[in-house]
C-alpha cells in the first residue's frame, strides 16, 4: 500500500480544512516513515525475494514497533496528543488518530499474515490483496483517485503554483506507484531504507501545495463544536 495511504491522507481535507494537507499526509503515513529508520537501525527486518507476492518482493519478518496494532495505537494517541497541544483542536486531532489508525487497517487488506497485534504476538493479520495485481490496483487507484478528488473539491488554487502543483503531485504520486510495481526489485534493504526516507519530501510537498490552495465549504465539514467534548 502507497498511493492509498496518501489518498486517505488527501481525503481527509474535508473533514480537517484547517490542517495542513502535510499534516494529513504525516499521519497517513506515519509508519512508513518511522520504518526505514527502524530498518536502517536494524531493529526491524525485511527480506527481498522476487516473485514472493504479485505486487511486492519484500518479505516484512518483523516490524512491531512500526506495524503492530499496539504501536500504532500508541502512535495514532501520541500523534493526536501532540496536535491537540499545539493547536488546541479537539476534532483536528482526532482526524489525525484516525488516519494513523487507517494505515494499519489498509496494510490490513493488502499484506500477507504479517501484522503483529502486539509485539511479540504470534497472531499475524494480512488479507493478502498482494496476491492479485489487478485486485490491489482496483483497491490502491480508486482510494487515491477519491482522496485526490475530495481534496480538489474541498480546496481552491490561490495561484497557479496551487493549481499546477496538485496535478504534479498526482502524476508524482502515480509514477513513483508505478515504478514500484513494475520496476526492478530493489538491490538491497538499504537501499529500501534510504529511498523510504524521501518520504518526507513528499510531506514537505504537501505543506507547500497547501499554502498556494486555500479549503472552501463543501458540506463536509463536522458540525461538532469541540467545545461539547468538554
Amino acid at each position: 500500500m502507497f498511493i492509498g495511504h496518501f489518498g486517505v491522507g488527501f481525503g481527509a481535507k474535508p473533514i480537517a480544512p484547517n490542517v495542513s494537507l502535510g499534516t494529513l499526509f504525516l499521519a497517513a503515513q506515519l509508519l512508513d516513515l518511522l520504518w526505514p529508520t527502524l530498518l536502517l537501525l536494524g531493529i526491524e527486518r525485511v527480506q527481498i525475494v522476487p516473485g514472493a507476492t504479485a505486487v511486492t518482493p519484500l518479505l516484512f519478518e518483523h516490524y512491531p514497533i512500526s506495524h503492530s496494532l499496539l504501536a500504532v495505537a500508541g502512535w495514532a494517541a501520541l500523534a493526536g496528543c501532540v496536535y491537540l497541544l499545539l493547536q488546541r483542536d479537539r476534532m483536528a486531532a482526532l482526524v489525525l488518530a484516525a488516519l494513523v489508525i487507517s494505515h494499519w487497517g489498509l496494510d490490513a487488506i493488502v499484506h500477507q499474515p504479517d501484522l503483529p497485534l502486539y509485539p511479540g504476538s504470534a497472531t499475524l493479520v494480512g488479507m493478502n490483496a498482494w496476491s492479485s495485481l489487478p485486485a490491489t490496483l482496483a483497491i490502491e487507484v480508486s482510494l487515491f483517485a477519491l482522496g485526490v478528488w475530495l481534496y480538489a473539491r474541498a480546496t481552491t488554487a490561490v495561484d497557479a503554483r496551487g493549481r499546477w502543483g496538485l496535478w504534479l503531485l498526482v502524476v508524482f504520486l502515480l509514477a513513483i506507484y508505478a515504478g514500484n510495481l513494475f520496476g526492478a526489485p530493489p538491490p538491497k534493504t538499504e537501499f529500501i531504507a534510504w529511498v523510504g526516507q524521501l518520504q518526507w519530501l513528499l510531506v514537505l510537498w504537501g505543506y507547500w501545495l497547501d499554502r498556494h490552495r486555500r479549503a472552501v465549504k463543501t458540506g463536509m465539514e463536522p458540525r461538532i463544536n469541540a467545545n461539547e467534548f468538554g
